[in-house]
C-alpha cells in the first residue's frame, strides 16, 4: 500500500553534514504520521525525528536535539533529515516509516506499519 524509499546515506567525517531524503508513494495521506529511526551494530532500534504540521508538536530524539533538524514537503510526499555537527556515535542504519494509524506525528515505534529499505550513515573520527 506504502512504499518508502531512503536516500542521502554515506560516510562523512565527524563535525560534518549530511541531509536524508525519503520518498513515499502509493496509498498515501499527508496526514500520516511519518518519522526516522536508527539502528546501529549491536544496539535497539531508536527513534531519531518525528515532523509535526503547524499547530503541532515535532519531537526529537534526545541524542539529535539541537543537531538534526526534520521537515516534511507534503506536496512531494518526502520527508528529510538535515543531520549537522555528526558524531561517530551516530553512525547507524537510518529508517523512514509511516503511520496509518496515527497522524501527524509520533515518537513510538509501534506507531508506525511502514518501513523503508534503510540507508547507511557513517561518521568517521
Amino acid at each position: 500500500q506504502v512504499q518508502l524509499v531512503e536516500s542521502g546515506g554515506g560516510l562523512v567525517q565527524a563535525g560534518g553534514s549530511l541531509r536524508l531524503s525519503c520518498a513515499a508513494s502509493g496509498r498515501t495521506f499527508s496526514s500520516f504520521a511519518m518519522g526516522w529511526f536508527r539502528q546501529a551494530p549491536g544496539k535497539e532500534r531508536e527513534f531519531v525525528a518525528s515532523p509535526s504540521w503547524i499547530g503541532g508538536t515535532t519531537y526529537y530524539g534526545d541524542s539529535v536535539k539541537g543537531r538534526f533538524t526534520i521537515s516534511r514537503d507534503n506536496a512531494k510526499n518526502t520527508v528529510y533529515l538535515q543531520m549537522n555537527s555528526l558524531k561517530p556515535e551516530d553512525t547507524a542504519v537510518y529508517y523512514c516509516a509511516v503511520s496509518t494509524k496515527v497522524r501527524y506525528s509520533s515518537r513510538r515505534q509501534s506507531d508506525y506499519d511502514y518501513w523503508g529499505q534503510g540507508t547507511q550513515v557513517t561518521v568517521s573520527s
